[in-house]
């Protein structure tokens, strides 16, 4: 049974890797798997939450660094060093790697466990934006994939751990508005 879900990761690798592997999707991807583009754009986000987004807002603010915090170093700290999985771009000798390889270990995708996490907690406080946020992540998580640095399983293992994470956080900021809230006789 583990060859075959292996066969099947490897196939939809192949996919992403091989496939449909072009010049402008090595570009596309490359830049948006790349955090340090993104940076700005998530302090202005948190920054517009804030001040415009009222109580819930704020708290959305406040819980993402520690939403952020908390699944990163999960996923990098703890369960990466459990499962110790070699990076397709370091087992495979025909990955595609247009950005080059890391030596980090590959599951769970760190990028798609933040971005799911970030994505299903929004989507939670925000539902509006649930087209945006899980196109983003997804878009997030496949390039991992399409640059060679992980296997579908990898992307799927973090996108499933990320959105727990992301629903408790949730659950937890929506519990404090409620407090918030009934300390201050606000009535829904």
């Amino acid at each position: 049974m583990i060859d075959i879900l292996y066969s099947f990761d490897l196939a939809i690798f192949y996919f992403f890797n091989h496939t449909i592997s072009i010049g402008i999707l090595d570009k596309f991807f490359g830049y948006i798997t790349n955090v340090n583009h993104w940076y700005l754009v998530y302090v202005i986000l948190l920054l517009i939450s804030y001040k415009y987004g009222g109580k819930r807002g704020k708290i959305a603010a406040i819980s993402t660094i520690f939403l952020i915090l908390v699944s990163d170093q999960f996923g990098a700290s703890i369960i990466k060093h459990l499962i110790a999985r070699i990076r397709p771009c370091n087992a495979l000798t025909d990955a595609l790697t247009p950005l080059g390889c890391t030596g980090s270990y590959s599951f769970p995708s760190n990028h798609a466990l933040n971005n799911f996490a970030a994505a299903v907690f929004f989507y939670r406080l925000f539902p509006k934006l649930k087209v945006v946020l899980f196109l983003v992540a997804s878009l997030m998580a496949i390039s991992r994939v399409y640059l060679g640095l992980h296997y579908p399983s990898d992307i799927l293992g973090g996108a499933i751990i990320g959105s727990g994470i992301g629903y408790l956080f949730a659950s937890t900021a929506l519990k404090i508005e409620e407090y918030l809230n009934k300390k201050q006789g606000v009535k829904k």
